[in-house]
């Protein structure tokens, strides 16, 4: 089974998305839906996805959940839920509950949007992620560099739990990329509990002048890190049309990946996201009484190089 790790569904004229609102964001600001990613997945022999939020609200992890159920090639939902919720374990079970729970497989916050850039590191949220992990889902960490070191922190407090790092934590491609970005995806990458999609990179480049060939150094840093077991193919769609369609991204990651080793690729375009999602136990859950930091470990705050002001929401 060939699978896009991520992808998401949005209709503007329906709901609020505040990170949408920019002028240069006008070519995807319109509803796109399962219609539109069909022929797209066909075309580009692509045989399920894993839909993944868009904005901050329960309803739309209800939504998709429910296009879940009546979507076949839909295999995975990675939704919304507030971290910070003390109920939140009832709200995992309420939805685990709903039509298309089953298909439920993780939980993602716009991290990178929070004015704190350790807020991974407030104990309401370590609560909320060990509730998470409780359920038995992943949690998909949506940070860039400055967010890294808390994720890296977060990550080794929950050495059990299974974390996904979208979008290869956005590398600043159109700059030439950073030490920080390499060092600190390095870091986290030593963490054998989370995996790295190759995704939403044509979008960090220059958007009317990038190819695979720019996107290559990125691709193959994060491979030395993360090994050919913990790479996951995404889209990114429709936000990948701002710089590409569907198969001119799926088409560059591909060649990318190829050219790490046919092993890599395949591994990559399947086998990777069903493990970091356990994708094959859907309808058998390992069922846990409790999940917490580690015994006896404080939740360390690794050093930041520099601490930027809050950053005004962006491309999810």
């Amino acid at each position: 089974m060939v699978i896009d790790g991520h992808q998401h569904f949005w209709d503007p004229a329906r709901a609020d998305y505040p990170w949408m609102d920019s002028p240069e964001l006008t070519p995807i600001r319109r509803a796109f839906g399962p219609a539109d990613l069909a022929p797209l997945l066909k075309a580009n022999g692509i045989d399920a996805s894993i839909l993944v939020q868009c904005r901050s609200a329960l309803a739309e992890t209800e939504e998709f959940l429910r296009i879940a159920s009546a979507t076949p090639s839909v295999i995975g939902v990675v939704g919304w839920a507030d971290l910070t919720d003390g109920a939140l374990d009832e709200t995992l079970h309420r939805l685990r509950a709903s039509p298309g729970g089953d298909k439920l497989v993780g939980i993602r916050h716009q991290v990178h949007d929070e004015a704190d850039p350790d807020w991974l590191l407030r104990e309401d949220v370590q609560r909320g992620l060990a509730a998470v992990f409780a359920n038995d889902l992943a949690y998909d960490l949506l940070v860039r560099s400055r967010e890294l070191p808390a994720a890296i922190a977060t990550a080794q407090a929950f050495p059990k739990a299974r974390f996904v790092l979208d979008h290869a934590a956005k590398p600043p491609i159109a700059d030439g990329g950073s030490d920080e970005w390499s060092d600190r995806i390095a870091a986290l990458a030593t963490c054998g509990n989370v995996w790295c999609k190759i995704s939403g990179l044509a979008t960090e480049a220059k958007w009317d002048d990038w190819d695979a060939e720019r996107l290559f150094p990125f691709v193959q840093h994060a491979a030395n890190c993360f090994g050919e077991d913990r790479l996951i193919f995404g889209s990114d769609w429709p936000v990948c049309l701002l710089a590409g369609s569907y198969g001119e991204i799926k088409r560059a990651l591909e060649a990318c990946l190829a050219r790490l080793g046919p092993q890599v690729r395949d591994k990559a375009f399947g086998v990777n996201a069903k493990a970091a999602y356990r994708l094959g136990w859907l309808h058998q859950r390992a069922s846990y009484s409790s999940f917490s930091p580690c015994q006896g470990e404080r939740v360390s705050r690794v050093p930041l190089l520099t601490r930027p002001p809050a950053p005004d929401p962006e491309i999810p």
